[in-house]
Order: C-alpha cells, then structure tokens, then sequence
C-alpha cells in the first residue's frame, strides 16, 4: 500500500486506521484502501456546493466499483482489491447508495434513518468483515450501524453549522422541532432533548449484536463498535479530539476480541 493512502486515513479517520492496526497484516492493506474510499465518498458532500454535484462525484466512485480503471490515489488500489476478490463490488455499492441518501440529509422517520445507517456505515462494516475473511459478514452490521450513529450525534454541531441536519424529522418533531430550527440552535433544551432520543436508538443497535459472530482475525472490521459503545455510555460529554482511554479501550478490544 502507498503512503499516501496510509496518510489519507491516519488523518481523516483516525479511528477507524486505529482499529485496522489489528487486522492481519496481509489483508490490512485492503482494510485501508476500504477506509479511503468511503473518506473518498464523504467528501462528496462535503466538498460539493449543491446536491446534483456531491451525486456526480458519488457517480464517478460507482463506476470505479462497477469496473471502469480511472488513475487516482484511491480508486487505483481499490481496483486492483476488487480485481484481486477481496472486496466486493456487490458490498461496495449499497454504501454509495447511502452516500446518495445523505447528501439530501432528509429522512423522513426514524426507519428511514435506521435503514441508512445500516446500508451505510454498517454496510462498510459488512466490507470490512468480507475483507478480513469472516464466514458470516452480515453480522458486523449492526457494529458498523452503531458506530455511525454515534458518529452522527458526535457531529451535530458541524453539520448544523454547514447547514445540515442528519436526524429524522419525526423524532425532531416529538420535541416541537424542524430540521431548520435544529440547525438554527443545535445547543437548544429541545435540540438536546432530541439527541438524547436518538442516543437510545443508537444503542439499540448494539443490543441486537451477536458476539462472537465475527472471528478474532476479522474483529478490526467491528473495533469501531468499542467507541460507539463509549460515546453512548458518556453522552453528551464525549471527548474531541479522542483521548487515551479511548484509544487503550480498542487496543483491549483487538487483543482480547471482545467489542
């Protein structure tokens, strides 16, 4: 793997480059050509100054998956691992899809939302666990789902800075809430309410995960989950940047497998 993509992830992702430190060493470079192309994906939204825009850059990723050879950073290794059978376009193009919902950030109800973060950041996990060879990497979605969501609430007063507000509109209204007066005042009694609400949901996704489904060469796809687990358990005091007891739990995580 090059450094650039080694780079790209340390610095973008931090957490999930820590938590593929404990893949095996021979599929690791996967692992970090997975983590670049969704960093690669999530720009598209970020970077992009309209919708139809952020779509086109999410178009140009799903034909690199669809098998098109374009020279870029990323989309040259992510090729050549999909060419190589270790990952798999029919797992890659389900996370694009849900890119493509995000970028109009509108989810109607709690389903709606829960449903793109399974297809999303669970989706990647489910990548992951494939990458690394797990029998059944299905079972690393409700992992992936959960740290998304944590994710998301982590990100809340970003987004509602860049104008955006990832969280459905019928939980917002149990609080009186719209998207807009959320992003208006992200700090309000009534915007925290709501992200109290959404706190249960995330972790309702890690009460349906089954231990043990993923085999300790595969656990780097759903260390994530470690602080998923420990954003929840503290909100709303949460530590950016991360701190060492964030960092010495995934490294208890890897060693022991226990997520």
């Amino acid at each position: 793997m090059n450094d650039a993509i080694t780079a790209l992830v340390r610095r973008h992702d931090p957490d999930r480059f820590l938590t593929a430190l404990f893949a095996p060493p021979e599929r690791r470079n996967a692992l970090l050509a997975l983590y670049a192309f969704n960093h690669e994906l999530a720009r598209a939204r970020e970077v992009a100054s309209e919708p139809s825009l952020a779509l086109i850059r999410l178009q140009w990723w799903r034909e690199v998956v669809e098998g098109e050879n374009k020279r870029h950073e990323v989309a040259s290794p992510l090729t050549a691992f999909i060419a190589a059978g270790v990952l798999r376009p029919s797992l890659l193009l389900p996370v694009i899809e849900a890119r493509e919902t995000e970028v109009y950030g509108d989810f109607e109800t709690l389903a709606d939302w829960r449903a793109w973060l399974l297809a999303g950041a669970g989706g990647l996990a489910v990548a992951a666990a494939s990458a690394l060879g797990a029998p059944e990497p299905g079972a690393a979605r409700p992992f992936g789902a959960a740290y998304g969501a944590a994710g998301v609430l982590r990100a809340t007063g970003v987004l509602a800075g860049q104008g955006t507000c990832l969280l459905p509109r019928d939980v917002l209204g149990r609080h009186d809430l719209s998207a807009e007066a959320f992003i208006d005042d992200p700090g309000s009694l009534a915007a925290r309410a709501a992200l109290s609400d959404m706190v249960g949901e995330a972790k309702a996704f890690l009460a349906g995960v089954r231990r043990g489904a993923i085999p300790r060469s595969a656990i780097a796809a759903v260390l994530p989950a470690v602080l998923a687990r420990r954003d929840l358990a503290r909100w709303p005091a949460v530590a950016t940047p991360r701190r060492l007891g964030d960092r010495l739990a995934v490294v208890f995580g890897g060693m022991t497998g226990r997520v």
